[in-house]
């Protein structure tokens, strides 16, 4: 059974969803958030396989709810809206997200979406990879020729900081001192273009896979 939460500020919209996802015996929905902030904390307690995430909601958008439960917790996150810009599409995917479908997708299909995101692949709805989707895979491709230049501790340590582990954490469990964690972190994010730590966990994702960081 997978679980899901679903994240999203319309209540109509989001009891529709669940009468959807009803329908399907092996999707089991834990529970409905109103807002970013709730969703992180009802992601946190109620440990669902996939959240269904819009992108705009009060308090806390999304893209930044999904950079924290990405960072927090082992769920999923599959963006579910009715934007189908390629930018968004693009910061979605950089903040973690394993998937992007547009609410007009017929349930069947967000249904599919939702088991390949709960098996840990990357997916995009059918609407969206036909618009956004060589984007998408051009900085796939990208992140892979670049994380090509990793080496094997690099990998290990990228692993760790996908899963949350502070330097000093990373420290003990690989042997080695906090400021040589320090140095390899700043390396890596050189290599990786990325902005920030929050950045690489959720580039970490992409580059080695969710099996990998659990």
């Amino acid at each position: 059974m997978i679980g899901v939460l679903l994240a999203d500020d319309h209540a109509e919209f989001r009891a529709t969803m669940r009468d959807l996802l009803a329908s399907f015996d092996d999707i089991d929905v834990l529970g409905e958030a109103q807002d970013g902030r709730d969703a992180i904390a009802l992601a946190e307690s109620t440990a669902p396989d996939v959240v269904l995430m819009d992108l705009r909601m009060p308090d806390l958008d999304g893209t930044e709810a999904t950079r924290e439960i990405t960072q927090r917790t082992q769920a999923s996150v599959l963006v579910l809206t009715t934007y189908d810009d390629e930018t968004l599409v693009a910061q979605a995917i950089a903040s973690g997200a394993c998937g992007y479908v547009l609410k007009a997708t017929p349930s069947e299909e967000i249904a599919a979406v939702i088991r390949l995101c709960a098996k840990g692949y990357m997916t995009l709805g059918p609407s969206v990879a036909a618009r956004c989707g060589k984007r998408v895979d051009d900085e796939d491709a990208r992140l892979s020729k670049a994380a090509g230049k990793l080496s094997e501790r690099d990998l290990e340590v990228l692993r760790l900081v996908g899963r949350g582990l502070t330097n000093r954490e990373i420290a003990s469990q690989l042997g080695l001192s906090e400021g040589t964690v320090r140095n390899y972190v700043s390396g890596i994010l050189d290599t990786l273009s990325a902005r920030n730590r929050t950045e690489l966990a959720a580039v970490a994702r992409i580059v080695l896979g969710r099996s990998q960081l659990r």
